[in-house]
């Protein structure tokens, strides 16, 4: 991701948890391709289906 981006152009992902949208943050630059969840909240109250396979 370039650095002269400006706000209104950064990429977005839909949360696992709480189903909200969410944008890049700076602190995700060196995994963005990995993060699912918007928050601490909603990565420690994640679905119990994700952690249990049937």
């Amino acid at each position: 991701m370039a650095a002269s981006q400006k706000k209104g152009q950064l990429p977005t992902k839909i949360c696992v948890t709480c189903g909200l949208p969410f944008e890049y943050r700076k602190k995700w630059r060196n995994n963005w391709a990995e993060v699912k969840y918007c928050s601490e909240r909603c990565q420690r109250n994640k679905p119990d289906s994700a952690a249990t396979p049937s």
